[in-house]
């Protein structure tokens, strides 16, 4: 068993090696060829059929510490068949919704608990009575924020129930956007002018499967002094 001194050893040396793989990321400019959708596209294209494992570890590694996730799930839909952009999605989004979840559980819990925002600690006590729900809905209406990443690795929600949770709350948004990214985005990434009516859908039809969940939950809750 790992003494104290090697566990924080071991934080330590995951934190430092983040850092340096993050300032390598910066120096070869990789920051800013995800900076955009369109620029992101172009970059995996020209890389030929290693664009695939690129997109996934670049997804990875860089959405959570700071690239937001959305830029990989656009210009994913405006390179490849819808098929193949929602297998690649959904492969980059749960990478790197274990990394930035094993992150805030194992290595930074403390100085990340103590930042995780007031609207996300509401659904502490939801998380310890109906843990899978939460996180499936959770996902479903926030989809991969760094700080959802965090909130969920500092609760007490086990790391499967993490993972099997956020796996289904992602299915719907990432195979809409995938299946419709040439309607809902430009080649520049850009929202089109009929993409309005496909996110609205999307919110709607979030916000109901919510309320059914919820809903259900409540029903099956035992009453007050029931048996």
């Amino acid at each position: 068993m790992a003494t104290p001194r090697a566990a924080r050893y071991a934080k330590l040396g995951a934190v430092v090696l983040v850092i340096v793989a993050l300032a390598i990321a910066y120096r070869l400019g990789i920051f800013t060829q995800v900076a955009d959708p369109k620029t992101l596209a172009q970059t995996l294209v020209a890389m030929g059929p290693w664009g695939y494992l690129a997109f996934v570890v670049a997804y990875t590694v860089l959405q959570p510490f700071g690239v937001p996730g959305t830029v990989f799930i656009i210009a994913a839909p405006l390179i490849w068949p819808w098929k193949t952009a929602f297998v690649l999605s959904m492969a980059g989004t749960m990478a790197a919704s274990v990394v930035g979840f094993s992150f805030a559980r194992f290595i930074a819990r403390d100085w990340l608990s103590a930042r995780i925002p007031a609207r996300l600690r509401k659904y502490d006590e939801a998380l310890e009575r109906n843990a899978f729900q939460t996180v499936v809905l959770l996902r479903l209406l926030l989809w991969m924020p760094q700080v959802l990443h965090s909130f969920l690795g500092v609760s007490k929600v086990g790391f499967w129930t993490h993972f099997w949770g956020s796996l289904l709350g992602y299915i719907p948004p990432l195979l809409l956007v995938s299946y419709l990214g040439g309607e809902m985005f430009d080649p520049s990434g850009g929202l089109q002018p009929g993409a309005w009516p496909i996110l609205a859908g999307l919110l709607i039809a979030s916000l109901l499967i919510a309320v059914i969940v919820r809903v259900r939950a409540r029903c099956r809750r035992p009453a007050p002094g029931a048996p």
